[in-house]
């Protein structure tokens, strides 16, 4: 079985893909930090029957990801990371006037830090898989100029060149920097909460997903809404 390793998979797109690869056959190693909600997660994962193992704990932590990839050895290996947990910085976002440097330095070290030290944790095992992949989850936020979503959407944009240099440093990988549009989600709640317009559930974006892992294309930065329309 393919073993797969997603932070932020308590709810929102983190669990919708863990339940999209569960239900073919993958085994996973969940992440999230509340632990009562990635419980009810895993179980709703392992309904699938697949081996499920959830671990709380924030991924600023190298002991929690160095446990995070001791336990996708124990189901057999690594043969995906999606680096899905994000931290907005600010809730609601505020103007960059505003921001406070340690809401900043937050948002820095779970969407860019953490992310690369599990792939670095992790890289003996994607390397050692037949079709080891990364998946970044990136945002629109990372190539537009948003007004409050200066923070965020900065720490995103280094994710979005981490994943390029390390497609381009790890040849034998794919490394993917993946923008799944708009979605309703408790973090764009919470970075919005005045903004009650209607929004794609995540399960709507999980195909997108699904399609790079199944063709995998060149390393590099996708839409979702491209891959679902059949383009790249």
């Amino acid at each position: 079985m393919p073993v797969a390793i997603i932070t932020g998979a308590s709810k929102g797109l983190g669990r919708a893909l863990a339940e999209a690869l569960a239900a073919r056959g993958w085994d996973l190693v969940l992440d999230a930090r509340t632990e009562d909600v990635l419980k009810g997660a895993a179980a709703a994962v392992a309904a699938h029957g697949t081996a499920v193992r959830a671990l709380a704990g924030d991924v600023t932590d190298a002991g929690h990801r160095s446990a995070l990839v001791a336990a996708a050895w124990g189901l057999g290996g690594c043969d995906l990371v999606v680096n899905n947990a994000s931290a907005l910085g600010a809730e609601p976002l505020v103007r960059l006037d505003a921001l406070p440097l340690d809401g900043l330095r937050r948002a820095l070290e779970v969407n860019v830090v953490a992310a690369l030290g599990l792939v670095q944790e992790a890289l003996p095992l994607l390397r050692a898989a037949p079709r080891g992949a990364v998946v970044a989850v990136s945002s629109d936020a990372a190539a537009e100029a948003y007004e409050t979503w200066g923070g965020y959407g900065a720490s995103k944009a280094a994710l979005d060149q981490l994943a390029a240099v390390l497609g381009a440093e790890e040849p034998g990988l794919r490394v993917w920097a993946v923008d799944p549009g708009d979605m309703a989600t408790d973090l764009y709640a919470a970075a919005v909460p005045d903004d009650d317009g209607a929004r794609p559930e995540p399960e709507g974006v999980v195909p997108a997903f699904l399609r790079l892992l199944d063709e995998r294309p060149a390393s590099g930065r996708y839409g979702a809404p491209a891959l679902l329309a059949g383009r790249r």
